[in-house]
């Protein structure tokens, strides 16, 4: 059992001693002896008649010369020399995918791109998507996910010995990108109940526990989103700019789809006809549509990066697929080394039934699309709320609260965890650390499964 450190711990003290996480401290691996330098045993002594040679540094290119053919018998016709060794060492293996939010473009990664390249080294392909720029996200998220998903495929196909896939998804992007890998899913799907008892049909209780299915045909590694609205953004507060006013919160839903189109409805849950389930909550689950659930259940480490407050476009409760009652004031002081993040925990995948679209909600779908109020609109928020967490629930999350409270610009909350501008959104450089630093830790240790326990570190 190996134990890494607590980038992901729970019930640890939230200030940590900076001694204890050394990223960049990793024990070489084997392959590095192809680099080191052959036994003086394989070399004889020149004849003393040679010894001019040296001065002109004619012998040392003789060596040179004599290695490498000796190299080459060995190897019995194979090329590996040291030349060719290190450019098959620099060729990516893990594709790392960009994803930005609503009326974005790759530019939205400028600064978080080059770091990502800086910390993570040559064995990423970091690829900044680019087929929903502006307005294209306005066409629905599953049309958006259908060209994410064609457009990685398209990488795939083009870049040899890719062997491994990220995804880093940025408000509707993380929408987005739930869809698309649910597109590039291959199956292998198992469920299991976690105390090793077979599913029962009649109760459809189905914890997710273990997955080896393949994503664009790689091994799925990490999800990870920031500030994306997982519930949606109807609901109290959930829309944070309309400052939780109820008559604001009613004229929103009818009036998103005439600014945002079809994405607008999806994310107010009105999309659809009345009977159907929005298309949210259909992305909880395995369906017809697409295995959402099963896609997700693929990756080894799913993490949720939410803006506990002052976040204008996406409230704490949708960005951390929490209940209300779930919602703790996180501590202030940030993690030694990880300015604004003050709070990491994980939390694990939950006995639960999937989720439902009973006749009382479609009841409330009809009264929240063609009469809406106060009453009801709440009424059919919190009903789909509770069936997207309960569908979502049954895989394991860790969770990363971020506050910008201390910020000079806090209100900037939305666009700083992902340091959108370098200049406007910086505050946001430890967040982006500890991204990075995450994506690297997971890809160094050893497979941990889809489903893995947090306590006071990560033990695999």
């Amino acid at each position: 059992m190996a134990s890494y450190p607590s980038l992901f711990c729970c019930g640890c003290p939230r200030r940590r001693n900076s001694n204890s996480i050394n990223h960049n401290n990793h024990t070489p691996s084997s392959s590095t002896s192809c680099f080191s330098s052959p036994s003086n045993s394989s070399y004889h002594r020149a004849p003393h008649n040679w010894n001019f040679l040296n001065f002109s540094g004619v012998k040392s290119i003789w060596k040179r010369k004599s290695l490498k053919a000796e190299a080459m018998s060995k190897t019995q016709g194979n090329l590996s020399s040291p030349r060719i060794i290190i450019n098959v060492e620099d060729k990516p293996e893990h594709l790392l995918v960009l994803v930005h939010g609503i009326l974005g473009s790759p530019s939205d990664w400028t600064y978080f791109e080059a770091e990502l390249k800086r910390r993570l080294g040559k064995k990423f392909l970091i690829h900044a998507s680019s087929c929903n720029t502006y307005t294209k996200t306005f066409t629905g998220i599953d049309g958006a996910g259908k060209r994410l998903a064609d457009e990685v495929m398209h990488i795939v196909k083009k870049t040899e010995g890719l062997k491994k896939i990220s995804f880093l998804a940025h408000s509707l992007g993380g929408l987005i990108a739930r869809y698309a890998i649910a597109v590039l899913y291959t199956s292998k799907v198992s469920y299991e109940q976690t105390d090793g008892t077979a599913v029962s049909p009649a109760t459809n209780f189905k914890p997710y526990s273990s997955n080896d299915g393949l994503i664009a045909g790689l091994e799925a590694i990490n999800f990870i989103t920031l500030a994306t609205p997982h519930l949606g953004v109807r609901g109290n507060k959930q829309l944070p700019f309309l400052l939780g006013v109820p008559f604001l919160e009613k004229l929103a839903a009818p009036m998103a789809p005439i600014f945002t189109g079809q994405t607008g409805s999806q994310l107010f849950l009105t999309d659809g006809n009345p009977d159907k389930p929005p298309l949210l909550l259909r992305m909880a689950t395995d369906c017809d549509d697409g295995k959402f659930i099963s896609a997700l259940g693929t990756f080894q480490r799913r993490v949720l990066y939410a803006n506990v407050s002052y976040d204008h476009m996406v409230g704490w409760r949708t960005s951390s697929i929490r209940r209300e009652s779930e919602l703790v004031e996180p501590p202030s002081q940030s993690l030694d080394g990880y300015k604004h993040i003050v709070n990491v925990e994980y939390s694990p995948p939950v006995l639960s039934e999937s989720p439902h679209f009973l006749p009382e909600a479609a009841k409330a779908k009809v009264a929240a699309q063609n009469e809406p109020n106060t009453q009801n609109t709440i009424e059919y928020h919190e009903i789909m709320e509770e069936e997207m967490i309960r569908g979502l629930q049954r895989l394991g999350w860790i969770k990363v609260d971020v506050s910008f409270r201390s910020a000079f610009w806090p209100f900037f909350a939305h666009y700083n965890i992902h340091v959108k501008n370098e200049w406007l959104h910086n505050a946001g450089a430890g967040v982006v650390a500890h991204v990075a630093d995450t994506i690297k830790q997971q890809d160094s240790a050893p497979p941990i499964g889809a489903s893995f326990f947090c306590r006071s570190s990560l033990t695999v």
